[in-house]
C-alpha cells in the first residue's frame, strides 16, 4: 500500500555524499566530477537554469587555460560547446592613448606568447567561451547524470554541524544532509558566512567595464592586454569575429562612461582600439562591475569548504579567476574521491585540509601577483613606466621566462591534479 505525500517539514532528509550550494560554473563543473568519481552529489542553485542562459543576463566570456580545457574534455562538458575560439597568441603591450604616433592599438614593444609556450607546444594558449554557452554545456551534461540532484530556484536557509553530517534546510522546506557542504555561490557566499569564515582584502577603485564587439577586421585568435594608467584594457577573441571586452577604468570615470549614448561609448572604445581591426561596434549590451581583492582568511571548517569566488576573489587583469576555481574543482575532486575509496569522513577537517593546502599556495601567489601588476601598471609616472616597458622587453626577449608566463596562466605548473591532466576519476578507468 502506498503512503501519503509527507509535508516538506515532515519528510525524512534526502542523503547525499556532497552538497554544494551554488549551481554555477564552479558549482556545476564539481558535480560533475564528483559524480565521475562515484559520489552522490545535491546542487542548490537559487536562480533557475533557463535564467542565466538570457543574452541579457551575463555577457562575460572566460579565457580558459590549456590544463581547465582538459578537464573539461574529460568531464564530457566540451563536447557540448559547439564551436570555441581558441587563443593562438597573446599579445601584451604598455601604453598610454593618444600616444604621438599611435592611437590606440598594441605598442611597437610587445610581449608575445604563442602555443610554443604551451606544455605541450601543440595546445593553444587557451579557449574563449562565452559564459552563457559554458553553463549551457553544463546543464545538459549534468542533466544525463543520475548522481546528480539540482534543486533549482531554491536556496539554503538554515546550516546545521552535527556528527558525522551536515544539515540544510532549503527555501522550499526540504530538508538534505551530507558529509560535506561546499560553498560555491561566489562572493557573497552564504556558506562562508554562515561558517563564520572572515574575509580580508581591499577595493581597486576600477570597475570593469565588460561587452562584446563586432571588428571589421579578422581578429586572427590574437588575445590584447594593453596596461594603460587608469587600469588593463583587454581584447580577448570569440567565434564570428567578435571580442570580448574586459576594461578597467577608475570607479569615477567609469559611471561617465557607462552613462555614453552607445555611439559616443564605440568613440572611446575606438580611441584604445585603434585602427588596427577596423571598425569597432557594440555587439550586447554594456555591464560593469566594481573590482576588488577578497580572500578567505581559511578555505575549511569541520563539514564544510569552500571553492571558487567563495574562497578567492581577485582582479581580472590576468585572466584566471574562474581558471583558479576550476584549479579548486580538480583539487577538491580528486581529494574527496580519494577518501572516499579510503573510507573516510568526507567532511572531518584533516581531509579538507589535504584540499586546502593543495590549492592556497598557488592562490596567494597568483593573488599577490594579480594586485601588484595592478599597482605596477595602473598608474602613468614616467620612470615606472619606463621600467616596465624595458621589463616586458626583456620578458619577451628569453624563451623560458615566457614558458614561465604561459605555463602559469594556463595552469600547467605545480603538483596537478588527475582532472587538469586530462586523466579520469572514474575507477573504472583507472
Amino acid at each position: 500500500m502506498s503512503q501519503p505525500d509527507q509535508a516538506p517539514d515532515q519528510a525524512p532528509d534526502q542523503a547525499f555524499d556532497v552538497i554544494i550550494s551554488g549551481g554555477g560554473l564552479v558549482g556545476l563543473t564539481l558535480a560533475l566530477a564528483l559524480d565521475q568519481g562515484g559520489l552522490k552529489i545535491a546542487v542548490i542553485d537559487r536562480l533557475a537554469a533557463e535564467a542565466v542562459l538570457e543574452e541579457s543576463f551575463d555577457g562575460r566570456a572566460a579565457a580558459i587555460g590549456f590544463a581547465a580545457y582538459r578537464m573539461m574534455e574529460t568531464l564530457g562538458i566540451a563536447q557540448h560547446l559547439g564551436e570555441v575560439q581558441p587563443i593562438e597568441h597573446i599579445l601584451v603591450s604598455d601604453g598610454r592613448i593618444g600616444t604621438p604616433g599611435r592611437q590606440g592599438g598594441p605598442s611597437a614593444l610587445t610581449l608575445h606568447f604563442d602555443h610554443r609556450e604551451t606544455g605541450s607546444g601543440t595546445e593553444p594558449l587557451g579557449w574563449m567561451i562565452e559564459n552563457r554557452r559554458n553553463r549551457l554545456a553544463l546543464d545538459i551534461q549534468v542533466a544525463t547524470r543520475p548522481g546528480i540532484t539540482r534543486f533549482t530556484q531554491d536556496e539554503i536557509l538554515d546550516i546545521q554541524v552535527e556528527p558525522g553530517a551536515v544539515r540544510a534546510k532549503l527555501k522550499s522546506g526540504t530538508k538534505i544532509t551530507a558529509p560535506l557542504l561546499v560553498g560555491a555561490e561566489g562572493r557573497g557566499s552564504f556558506v562562508r558566512k554562515k561558517a563564520g569564515i572572515r574575509t580580508y582584502g581591499w577595493g581597486y577603485d576600477q570597475t570593469a567595464i565588460v561587452t562584446t564587439v563586432a571588428m571589421e577586421q579578422p581578429h586572427g585568435g590574437v588575445a590584447h592586454e594593453y596596461f594603460l594608467p587608469t587600469g588593463p584594457f583587454a581584447i580577448l577573441p570569440l567565434t564570428g569575429n567578435r571580442a570580448n571586452i574586459v576594461w578597467s577604468e577608475k570607479t569615477s570615470r567609469a559611471k561617465a562612461l557607462l552613462s555614453l549614448s552607445p555611439a559616443a561609448l564605440e568613440a572611446e572604445l575606438a580611441r584604445r582600439f585603434g585602427d588596427f581591426l577596423g571598425k569597432v561596434t557594440l555587439d550586447a549590451p554594456v555591464w560593469s562591475w566594481p573590482l576588488s581583492l577578497e580572500l578567505a582568511a581559511t578555505w575549511a571548517k569541520p563539514r564544510i569548504t569552500l571553492a571558487g569566488d567563495a574562497a578567492h576573489g581577485i582582479h581580472p587583469i590576468a585572466g584566471q579567476g574562474l581558471n583558479l576555481g576550476l584549479k579548486d574543482v580538480a583539487a577538491l575532486a580528486e581529494t574527496l574521491v580519494e577518501a572516499k575509496a579510503l573510507g573516510q569522513d568526507l567532511g572531518d577537517l584533516t581531509v579538507l585540509e589535504r584540499y586546502a593546502q593543495w590549492r592556497r599556495t598557488d592562490t596567494m601567489t597568483l593573488a599577490i601577483s594579480c594586485d601588484a601588476f595592478v599597482r605596477l601598471f595602473s598608474n602613468d609616472i614616467g620612470p615606472i613606466r619606463a621600467l616596465r616597458t624595458l621589463g616586458l622587453g626583456l620578458v619577451d626577449a628569453l624563451g623560458p621566462a615566457r614558458r614561465f608566463f604561459a605555463s602559469h596562466a594556463g595552469g600547467d605548473v605545480g603538483d596537478l591534479p588527475r582532472l587538469l591532466r586530462g586523466e579520469s576519476l572514474s575507477p573504472a578507468l583507472n
